[in-house]
């Protein structure tokens, strides 16, 4: 996931909708993306606890963990594409945005049904989607916009402009994400027999 994220920045069109807010802090603040991501990691499972009541186990706290994991493997993953200059042509920014859409997809598809603990921001996706009684697939098309808008919104307020972390790669990848992760779901319960059940907590 985090090589996706890491792909998806180095495409020169946007950061990817998972990692927006944090993106837009980091650019405002000049502070490391792992250490901003591991923050609003933090805050996300607080949100989730709101949402869940009751119904939010405990094993759900080692999201902070996994949240400063989750930081630390986005900067390593930046680290280890240091030496891929950001895309200045349409093919190789096509090339990056693909890639970093399909492996974070296929990295969400691999470890979401597994029942593990997720990462806060696709736990915060599986409660909403358990709320509204909506697919993880959906609701994390409409996560992923809310995620753009207050990246927009944060980015506007701080610094009266929008360039940086939202862009056409954003934008795509907030609206077919999901939809991949779907496409991904289909074609294994055609191959195994059995679908993936993407909002087990």
């Amino acid at each position: 996931m985090n090589i996706g994220i890491a792909l998806s920045i180095k495409s020169n069109l946007g950061s990817t909708p998972v990692v927006a807010v944090p993106y837009a802090i980091s650019l405002i603040t000049s502070v490391d993306l792992g250490y901003c991501n591991m923050i609003f990691q933090g805050f996300l499972v607080l949100v989730e606890l709101i949402l869940l009541g009751r119904a939010f186990k405990p094993k759900h706290f080692l999201q902070f963990f996994v949240g400063v994991i989750f930081g630390i493997f986005t900067s390593l993953s930046m680290f280890i594409l240091s030496f891929l200059p950001l895309a200045n042509s349409l093919t190789f920014q096509i090339i990056f945005l693909i890639s970093g859409i399909v492996l974070l997809a296929f990295g969400l598809f691999l470890y979401v049904p597994m029942n593990a603990v997720p990462v806060s921001v696709d736990g915060v996706t599986q409660a909403l989607a358990i709320l509204t009684n909506q697919s993880f697939a959906k609701t994390k098309i409409i996560f992923d916009i809310s995620m753009i808008s207050i990246s927009l919104i944060v980015l506007f307020t701080f610094t009266g402009h929008i360039n940086g972390s939202v862009g056409i790669v954003t934008i795509i990848a907030a609206v077919s994400i999901g939809a991949t992760v779907k496409l991904i779901n289909i074609v294994y319960a055609k191959i195994s027999g059995n679908e993936a059940d993407l909002k087990k907590m």
